[in-house]
């Protein structure tokens, strides 16, 4: 009998449809990679396999059997003797899925004596045993610290050694590494796969980073609209798709090699139909991952033209004639123009023993049309460097030097638009700081300015929670518009969306870089993102810049080690070279 089998499963909430007729198996220490794009059900699925749905409302069809418990018969009691006993589940923020109040030790220690007849003191003794199986340091100690006390990677190991506390025979990880950067994706990827073959658990990884699949799983199941699109071995799936919408999927993963789909002759195919749709009447499929560096690499040339401020016409015209240069022609892009001028500056936040650095004494230039990457660990002080260069944090010592107009977008759309505001409402808010008095006037701009950024002007008056993820952020690149900058930094603008959003997300920046002469400031720790997107990057590490340079010479020859470490840490498309990947990391640590 297969760990877990599901034959026909459907779910509905309300009218909508998350799942239609889905059936997969997994053998007993097998792991199995539900991969997609949000929405596509692929959560709703894993949620089901616990029992999860029941009590919500959701109407749940056809068979699930979770070692040999029949899900959708069993009462209640058989459900919580399943779940975290025969199967758990680790969640994708574990920050909300642990209780801020008590000590992670003993959150865990709870867990194991509901499920075994345990006295606190053996309890607590387990609690110590797995987290240190999952690799935090000095685990009697820090088992009695609280969540607010762990960082997020910590917390994610946390919720593992729960999850091991009663060895279950099934691991459901719902996006585990979503919220974690590049090196600390890669320690919890690595985790996994040893505790799976030192185990032998089964693994039920749902991800919409299918670079996170090729890293951890044997087989692969796509769903597209709440269905099974393509299923297979790993190697089969990723490396020779069947499906157009599997070769959709994987072609909207951005790479850190210097070529992309677009560049290597693939057909521009939107993903679910959708393109990013500018003022100028541009489609640029969100499935190509298009670069803001142009993705014309292999010496073809795109013009676009957009609208100047003025009313009067530009014409912009870019190419990245080898991969590394790009010819910028009209008043746009005025040569190398420095925009944004940092020279030794410090961010100290706090005073006397209990001071931190955040930043430390780092120097660098933004120049007018060019795209500067920013990347480096969670803590690393990027996002305070970017809160420095558009003025909303003051150096504590050092020179800023801004020569131009200058806004920001923010990581999370969610938290940075007011949910009692309409959306119209929030972006005509840099024009009523500016001085605009005249509704009609301001009701006519922001309608320009959503159709710029692809949303249909007639959602002037919706709310933020009418909008998916990826339709946020487009607004909140609206926003940032309304200001007429001539500098834009984006703050991991794209980090938690899914790889297609993300990839017409970056797309529609690139186009509205060719249109409006932008520089943009791009910081994010998805060094594949970078890669694509910028013409230089900086490496940072400790609230320092370790690199610096040409995006191709950084990436094609690093020579810091700590950017050879990040670059290691990359997910990989072929399974193969994840495992090379996975010893290099190794060999990485031991030295």
């Amino acid at each position: 009998m297969s760990l877990v089998e599901v034959s026909d499963l459907s779910i509905s909430f309300g009218d909508v449809r998350a799942v239609e007729k889905l059936s997969f198996s997994l053998e007993a220490g097998g792991a199995l990679g539900v991969v997609g794009e949000s929405g596509s059900g692929k959560s709703a699925s894993a949620y089901a396999l616990l029992g999860l749905h029941r009590g919500t409302g959701a109407r749940v069809g056809g068979s699930i059997r979770v070692a040999g418990v029949d899900v959708n018969a069993a009462d209640d009691a058989e459900l919580r003797a399943l779940r975290g006993a025969k199967a758990a589940m680790v969640f994708q923020d574990p920050l909300s899925s642990l209780d801020p109040y008590y000590a992670v030790g003993d959150q865990i220690a709870q867990v194991y004596r509901v499920h075994n007849r345990a006295s606190r003191r053996v309890a607590r003794a387990r609690a110590v045993e797995v987290l240190d199986r999952v690799g935090i340091p000095d685990a009697v100690r820090r088992s009695r610290s609280r969540p607010h006390e762990f960082s997020g990677g910590m917390r994610q190991r946390a919720l593992i050694a729960m999850a091991l506390a009663c060895e279950p025979k099934l691991l459901i990880a719902d996006e585990p590494t979503t919220a974690l950067d590049v090196t600390v994706q890669a320690q919890i990827l690595d985790l996994l796969h040893h505790l799976r073959h030192e185990t032998g658990m089964g693994l039920l990884l749902v991800t919409h980073d299918v670079g996170v699949a090729a890293e951890s799983v044997d087989e692969v199941l796509v769903m597209q609209s709440g269905r099974a699109v393509e299923r297979g071995p790993v190697g089969e799936v990723l490396v020779a798709p069947r499906e157009p919408y599997t070769r959709a999927l994987l072609a909207a993963v951005p790479r850190i090699s210097a070529r992309t789909a677009a560049s290597d002759g693939e057909p521009a195919a939107a993903v679910g139909g959708t393109s990013v749709e500018g003022a100028a009447g541009v489609s640029i499929e969100g499935a190509t991952g298009a670069p803001a560096r142009d993705a014309a690499r292999d010496g073809s040339e795109r013009l676009v033209e957009g609208a100047a401020r003025d009313g009067s016409e530009r014409l912009v015209e870019g190419a990245a004639r080898d991969g590394s240069e790009r010819l910028v022609e009209g008043a746009a892009h005025g040569g190398s123009e420095p925009l944004v001028e940092a020279a030794d500056v410090r961010q100290v936040f706090g005073r006397g023993k209990s001071a931190l650095v955040a930043v430390d004494g780092v120097s660098l230039t933004v120049r007018r049309g060019e795209t500067l990457g920013i990347v480096g660990e969670s803590g690393s002080g990027k996002t305070t460097l970017g809160r420095m260069l558009v003025g909303l944090l003051e150096p504590t010592s050092g020179r800023l030097t801004r020569r131009a107009r200058v806004q920001m977008v923010f990581q999370d759309p969610v938290s940075s638009l007011n949910p009692r505001r309409t959306i119209g409402e929030s972006v005509a808010d840099p024009l009523r700081a500016s001085g605009e008095r005249d509704e009609a006037v301001i009701r006519a701009r922001v309608r320009d300015l959503l159709k710029r950024v692809g949303l249909d002007s007639e959602q002037y008056d919706r709310y933020p929670h009418e909008f998916s993820g990826g339709q946020r952020q487009r607004v909140g690149i609206a926003r940032a518009l309304a200001a007429e900058p001539e500098l834009i930094v984006c703050d991991e603008a794209v980090s938690a969306l899914d790889v297609t959003t993300q990839a017409q997300v970056t797309a529609l920046l690139a186009q509205l870089q060719r249109e409006l002469g932008l520089a943009l400031v791009f910081i994010a720790h998805d060094l594949a993102v970078v890669r694509q997107v910028s013409d230089r990057v900086a490496v940072m590490r400790q609230g320092r810049i370790v690199e610096e340079g040409e995006v191709d010479q950084v990436y094609g020859d690093p020579q810091d080690p700590y950017t050879k470490q990040l670059l290691a840490a990359v997910p990989a498309l072929d399974p193969a070279l994840a495992a090379v990947r996975r010893a290099t990391r190794k060999e990485l640590t031991a030295a």
